[in-house]
């Protein structure tokens, strides 16, 4: 780990007033301290925003408000979250662990770096670390890579669990930026992820000294009957192989509107439109599921994920369809 500066600012305008190229903004800090001892990242200026007036969850006519601030536990646990939105609850649930759930934020969970191995590995090319130097996941170890929105110059997945949930249920977030950045802004979080084509490097549409201030998810009363499946290697602890938000709206025993995300395979969180347009016209389960991987660009290790993450979208479908 390089040496590095550090403040502790108490208010937001002036943490954005510290904020420049060089500097990086530290919440739970479970993603950033990993890459700077990795040498991934190096910034010279650590702003810690903890102090900042970033959090609390409340549920209202609107919808769902969570400050930035807020521990993926605490959200996790809170009863309202876990009774009107029970897939972000269960999606954080199956993140991490809970030591480091008890730390993480949800605004810097929602920005975490893939976890591709080129990528953390300083001594191997990556165009997302160092741009232009190369994917050696295209024809090297790939079998956790990304089999959706890829491209030849990266396919590393997205890490997290809950964005996938926040992007079934159409969430945003919350911008604030200093002046010169026109104030505050409110994203989809289905805009505000970019998938990598010719520019891996750009991951989102985050300015340079701006802030996650606040997530947002609309009022959705049918997000009660929701669930988040996740498939990988061991029981915890461990980053999706594939995964599934799914909420459905039954009438009379059949789907009459239905959300449908996954991630695990795609460079973004990935939306299903296809998927949800099948079950609303009444097709089963399982044709709507054989629609999630259309698109898919599998390399050589990981193929079978175009198998398994329709599979999670059936085992999702199937709970939601059982006893309530």
């Amino acid at each position: 780990m390089r040496a590095f500066g550090f403040t502790a600012p108490r208010d937001v305008a002036d943490a954005l007033g510290m904020a420049g190229d060089t500097s990086a903004f530290l919440a739970g800090g479970t993603t950033l301290i990993d890459l700077m001892k990795l040498d991934v990242l190096a910034p010279e200026q650590l702003i810690d925003i903890n102090r900042l007036p970033l959090r609390g969850i409340r549920l209202g006519p609107d919808g769902l408000r969570i400050g930035a601030l807020e521990r993926m536990e605490d959200i996790a646990r809170d009863d309202a979250v876990a009774a009107h939105y029970p897939l972000i609850s269960q999606a954080l649930l199956l993140s991490a662990s809970p030591q480091l759930r008890n730390m993480a934020s949800i605004g810097g969970n929602l920005l975490q770096r893939t976890r591709c191995g080129y990528f953390r590995d300083v001594a191997t090319p990556c165009n997302k670390r160092a741009p232009g130097s190369g994917c050696p996941a295209q024809n090297g170890d790939n079998r956790a890579h990304a089999i959706l929105g890829t491209s030849a110059s990266c396919a590393a997945t997205h890490a997290s669990d809950v964005a996938v949930a926040l992007v079934a249920l159409d969430a945003s977030v919350r911008l604030r930026g200093a002046a010169e950045l026109d104030g505050e802004r409110t994203v989809p979080l289905a805009d505000f992820y970019l998938r990598p084509g010719d520019t891996p490097h750009m991951e989102n549409v985050l300015a340079p000294g701006e802030l996650i201030t606040e997530v947002i998810v609309p009022p959705l009363e049918w997000a009660r009957h929701s669930v988040y499946v996740k498939v990988r290697d061991r029981q915890s602890y461990e980053f999706a192989l594939a995964s599934a938000a799914v909420a459905v709206e039954l009438r009379g025993g059949a789907v009459h509107d239905a959300r449908v995300a996954v991630g695990g395979v795609g460079t973004v969180p990935w939306r299903l439109p296809a998927v949800e347009a099948a079950l609303r016209a009444g097709r089963s389960h399982e044709a709507a599921a054989a629609l999630a991987a259309e698109g898919a660009r599998p390399l050589a290790g990981n193929a079978f994920k175009v198998t398994l993450v329709q599979r999670v979208i059936l085992r999702a479908l199937t709970e939601l369809a059982g006893p309530r």
